[in-house]
């Protein structure tokens, strides 16, 4: 198989992407979000905030870390940020799926790609961090949005809220202020949120 087939058959596979629902609801509090919706929107974010990172970063590889970073979403499915039994299996899925889909491109390209997906698993590097934080805004950002309806139907709690947000305040204080005060906490105040705080 020649390479531009190889190229072409993964920008084939990676159109499914469109396919996986998110259990977040788009800005018109009707539709589900999917995987691609969120995906361009969290890329996009981050060119807009770039500039509230607590550390210089290349925000064109961390677009593109963001472009990909659920496309294993395709085999593994979506979990739910707050699911606790589809968290503990989520790894090993994703890393399978990963395996499979980024070696559907030329042998360089794969490695490529899937050694930018690791890089944001891994969370350890400039861009991976900054592109974590995009990921926890965004869907909170459409959350509060909608009046909270996700948090409601799943019975979110603020601490899972904060547990799975553990790193945004050193690595995006302005952003991590701004969330809290303007996304989470008003929706704490409204029952929207359970707070589960002693």
């Amino acid at each position: 198989m020649d390479r531009l087939e190889q190229q072409m058959q993964f920008a084939l596979e990676i159109d499914k992407e469109k396919q996986i629902h998110r259990q977040t609801y788009c800005s018109d509090n009707k539709t589900m979000e999917n995987d691609a919706e969120h995906a361009w929107h969290a890329a996009l974010m981050t060119i807009l905030l770039s500039e509230y990172a607590s550390e210089p970063f290349d925000v064109l590889k961390t677009v593109t870390m963001l472009l990909i970073h659920d496309i294993v979403e395709i085999d593994a499915g979506d979990t739910y940020a707050y699911d606790d039994a589809g968290i503990a299996t989520q790894a090993e899925r994703e890393l399978k799926a990963a395996n499979r889909i980024f070696n559907l491109l030329p042998e360089d390209q794969a490695k490529q790609m899937l050694d930018l997906w690791l890089e944001f698993e891994a969370g350890e590097s400039a861009e991976a961090r900054f592109a974590k934080v995009m990921d926890n805004i965004q869907p909170i950002m459409l959350n509060a949005a909608t009046d909270g309806r996700a948090w409601k139907e799943h019975e979110v709690k603020l601490s899972k809220i904060i547990k799975r947000n553990k790193k945004t305040p050193e690595n995006s204080p302005a952003l991590w202020e701004y969330m809290l005060n303007h996304f989470i906490m008003p929706n704490v105040e409204k029952g929207r949120i359970q707070d589960d705080r002693e």
